[in-house]
């Protein structure tokens, strides 16, 4: 399968589907964190390619509403990040998912069809994940643990927090990679 991770700099999901003996590509403005199949460009323009599969990780700067209070202050740029939200849910991929946390998404667009933990997956950490797909299967939940750390959330400030904040979890990443592997057309 051929398999077009959006928006990802970190290469976590990429790199589980690769495990699974996928043809997987990530996709993403900055330089991936972890060598590999990596287009450094807008996903926009890779969209129409032939893809299987898309995994998308849009920002959430300006639809969280963990920003919420910040929201009044920046109207184009949540309009513009609704608007690239779209163009994600249009492409002409078959199966589709996007991931983001709560967020605008759920009443502007459409509200989520899971909404997932990483302690359902091998973390003991809470960060309330929201999925939406098209042809996919929800998630099962393949470890769940004791613990329910907001370490995500408490993330201290620095350069450094909005990508510690926005990397996947790898038992979520290998829970898609094995799970939705297996879903044909």
């Amino acid at each position: 399968m051929k398999v077009l991770v959006a928006c990802e700099f970190s290469g976590i999901v990429r790199e589980a589907f690769k495990a699974k003996g996928h043809d997987a590509w990530s996709c993403d403005l900055l330089h991936t964190e972890i060598p590999g199949q990596h287009i450094q460009g807008d996903v926009l323009d890779v969209l129409t390619w032939d893809w299987d599969l898309m995994i998308a990780h849009p920002p959430c700067t300006h639809l969280a509403v963990s920003g919420a209070r910040w929201f009044k202050d920046k109207p184009k740029e949540q309009k513009h990040a609704l608007w690239f939200v779209e163009q994600l849910f249009n492409a002409p991929i078959f199966k589709i998912a996007i991931e983001n946390p709560i967020s605008i998404i759920s009443s502007r667009i459409r509200k989520p069809d899971q909404i997932i933990q990483p302690w359902q997956f091998g973390h003991g950490e809470t960060k309330a994940t929201c999925l939406w797909l098209t042809h996919l299967p929800k998630l099962t939940p393949t470890n769940i643990v004791e613990g329910r750390a907001s370490r995500v959330h408490h993330e201290p400030p620095g350069p450094e927090r909005w990508k510690n904040r926005s990397r996947t979890f790898p038992g979520i990443a290998d829970a898609m990679a094995s799970q939705w592997s297996e879903v044909t057309r």
